[in-house]
């Protein structure tokens, strides 16, 4: 049996996969910051598992369906955008869940904590990564023709509006998944860099959702890498303690910079 860590290292991994093909989506139907927003959605449920001593995973599901319902309806009732909807949702969410969170624990909640996985919750949580593929792979062509024209995907036969809360949910399961090592700050981050990259680096639809996917996956394995082999950095005077989450991030930035850099020398 593989140890609790090597658990957690592969749903991280896998993660990565999951958040680069839905980032691709969030950021064609202009949600990439979407991420960022939905991730603080989650801050409530966090809190409050906290304070109860539950699993803070399962507060934060439970927090994040509820504001995907929310965000749905809201959209369906009064005819605002999905970035406007989510807006409304986050501003409650932060500051409620910033008061129900416990100080000592409102840190990890932002920021993450890689911590070891059991069989049971590696699982679980592969299981949702296949989830969000099998979504994307199976709705591909139902997502894009409702990206290019609204008329022609309702002339199709697609219910639009189911399709934008099965897209919304899985949205929020893909932010669920990353909350666990990245927390609610900086899992919008991974779902808008990679995909950002990724369109910078693919000129075909296949292409791009690779690229992101590939991107992202590099991000996570090669941030935890640094993580693992160097948690403490020393330049100069100056000592860095490196956190598995800001330092995925800045893997991130870093790939998407040189994405720009390639595009720009390829286009000279």
């Amino acid at each position: 049996m593989a140890p609790p860590t090597l658990y957690s290292i592969a749903l991280s991994l896998l993660t990565a996969l999951a958040v680069g093909l839905v980032g691709a989506f969030a950021l064609m139907r202009r949600m990439a910051l979407a991420g960022d927003v939905m991730s603080h959605i989650a801050l409530p449920g966090l809190g409050l598992a906290l304070l109860f001593h539950i699993n803070p995973i399962i507060g934060g599901a439970a927090s994040l369906l509820i504001g995907v319902v929310l965000i749905w309806r809201l959209q369906e009732l009064s005819s605002l955008t999905t970035e406007v909807s989510i807006g409304v949702i986050f501003t409650a969410a932060l500051a409620i869940g910033t008061l129900l969170t416990p100080s000592d624990d409102l840190i990890e909640a932002l920021f993450g904590r890689f911590q070891d996985l059991s069989l049971a919750w590696f699982l679980a949580g592969a299981a949702s990564v296949l989830l969000v593929v099998w979504f994307i792979y199976y709705f591909r062509h139902k997502l894009i023709l409702s990206l290019f024209s609204t008329d022609l995907a309702a002339a199709a036969g697609i219910n639009l509006s189911r399709l934008n809360l099965y897209y919304l949910l899985i949205f929020g399961l893909t932010v669920l998944l990353g909350l666990r090592f990245l927390g609610a700050l900086l899992v919008g981050a991974l779902i808008i860099l990679p995909a950002a990259a990724g369109r910078q680096l693919a000129s075909t639809l296949g292409g791009f959702l690779a690229a992101s996917s590939i991107v992202s996956f590099i991000s996570v394995g090669l941030g935890l890498l640094l993580y693992y082999q160097a948690p403490i950095l020393s330049v100069g005077s100056v000592t860095i303690h490196l956190e598995p989450g800001p330092t995925v991030i800045a893997v991130a930035s870093v790939l998407f910079v040189v994405s720009l850099l390639n595009k720009a020398v390829r286009a000279a």
